[in-house]
């Protein structure tokens, strides 16, 4: 089907907009009425926690202590199965070993694998990397989208076709399908990004195969690349930035997005791509994004990079909504758990800044540390309060794909191809050890009408 005749003309929409014009007058909610009700909107408390809807053993996110009643913020933690995720980090860091593969058996199983059960776990997601065949022509080129996050969301529910026993939610079927998803993922993405090249950029497409042996950082940098190479330390950051945003906690949206489609015992390829969607959001994945559309907002009405008082005064205008997207946002700034710091955020800038000295990035990246060192005041500013406010994973992580060489709209389908690993591990959790559907009340506040033949409605 032509796009023209998808599209609606003047007449159409102008159509359109007399069938809206009224919305607001029945659709309206007042918030008092939602103060009334004591509404936890975004499933949170008046203090900003999140409502506790359900326990896992899979990950903790901690950012701050309840004190008499009180909020108080502490230096964030993120563990995985128990284990501080710094310590994985380092400890794959002191082997010269990537981390993200064993990440992801940490997260499925719940334990740390041997050498030899290592081995299995690789070999199990070497023969899933290919996808299956005549996939990519049928599925990835023939229906182009110029978002990567929606090309992915579109393929993960088409692999349902071509699984031979898609509906079955046993512990070895779902397992089955996780591992083929966190292999698959890498492929899908690239063959995404090189068909949107084609379609929608006019450039060339250059379509590899990933590589038996190789990583899945690896592989990302070798299907992305036309000579297919890369220097070893950008794989491992690239491991690293994998490894930090496979997992964090079955509240963060897209995570339980997926607990919620789990819950009705749908099939998996339905909940992970309700992941996906979910992540694109710009209050969610997309975020990292928005900080790279934040920083080239900067780099282009800002003089001198280093004057940290011109700096402030321009945050200042982004919070009045007077610059860059005019949201009023300054993106990679907060977070809804962390409060002093962000442990992910950190352990990427610290890398980050190995690969960013001597380089054209060093400039941009301490661009970067400037707005995580003067927004915190203007934010508090703003909000009159003395609340803790950091800078998120979300405020490095744009700017070190761009040192990879990754292009932009690929940075929240990087997202989504690690956080495959936890949505896996909580859509296994919650199959097998909740078996409820999740159904939260919402109250009705409207008024009664009558029923009116339609005669009478003029």
């Amino acid at each position: 089907m032509h796009t023209e005749l998808m599209n609606m003309d003047e007449s159409q929409l102008n159509d359109l907009r007399t069938l809206t014009e009224h919305y607001d007058e029945y659709n309206r909610i007042n918030p008092r009425a939602l103060q009334s009700q004591a509404v936890k909107l975004g499933l949170r408390n008046s203090d900003g926690s999140g409502v506790v809807a359900g326990i896992t053993r899979i990950c903790n996110v901690h950012g701050y202590i309840m004190n008499e009643g009180e909020k108080v913020g502490v230096e964030g933690e993120l563990t995985y199965r128990g284990i501080p995720v710094q310590d994985i980090i380092n400890g794959c860091i002191a082997e010269d070993r990537y981390s993200f593969e064993e990440t992801a058996f940490l997260l499925l199983q719940g334990y740390l694998p041997n050498r030899h059960q290592t081995k299995i776990f690789y070999d199990i997601l070497s023969e899933c990397h290919q996808l299956p065949e005549n996939f990519t022509e049928d599925i990835i080129m023939k229906v182009a989208s110029p978002n990567i996050m929606n090309m992915l969301a579109r393929s993960v529910l088409a692999l349902y076709t071509y699984d031979p026993n898609p509906e079955d939610t046993s512990l070895d079927n779902v397992m089955r399908q996780s591992m083929e998803l966190l292999a698959r993922m890498p492929a899908i993405m690239a063959a995404a990004y090189q068909v949107k090249r084609r379609i929608y950029d006019g450039k060339s497409m250059y379509l590899h195969n990933p590589k038996a042996e190789y990583s899945t950082a690896q592989n990302i940098l070798r299907m992305l690349r036309s000579n297919k190479t890369f220097a070893e330390e950008e794989a491992k950051l690239l491991d690293l930035c994998l490894t930090l945003h496979s997992e964090h906690g079955g509240g963060n949206n897209s995570t339980f997005a997926v607990r919620v489609l789990s819950s009705s015992k749908t099939d998996t390829y339905s909940a992970i791509s309700a992941g996906i969607g979910s992540l694109k959001g710009p209050r969610h994945g997309g975020a990292n994004y928005k900080v790279i559309e934040q920083l080239e907002y900067l780099k282009g009405n800002i003089r001198d990079w280093k004057d940290d008082d011109e700096i402030r005064e321009y945050l200042r205008k982004v919070l009045r909504k007077e610059a860059g997207d005019r949201s009023g946002l300054i993106y990679g700034m907060g977070h809804a758990v962390y409060t002093l710091s962000d442990p992910r955020q950190k352990l990427l800038k610290e890398n980050a800044l190995k690969l960013a000295e001597g380089t054209d990035f060093y400039d941009e990246f301490m661009l970067l540390d400037a707005i995580e060192r003067l927004s915190p005041d203007l934010l508090r500013e703003k909000w009159n309060s003395d609340r803790p406010v950091c800078a998120n994973i979300d405020l490095y992580s744009g700017l070190v794909y761009r040192m990879l060489r990754i292009p932009d709209e690929l940075h929240t389908a990087i997202f989504a191809t690690a956080r495959t690993a936890g949505w896996c591990a909580h859509r296994l959790e919650e199959l097998n050890t909740c078996n409820k559907i999740i159904r939260p009340a919402y109250r009705p506040t409207f008024t009664q009408q009558e029923y009116r033949p339609l005669m009478e409605r003029d």
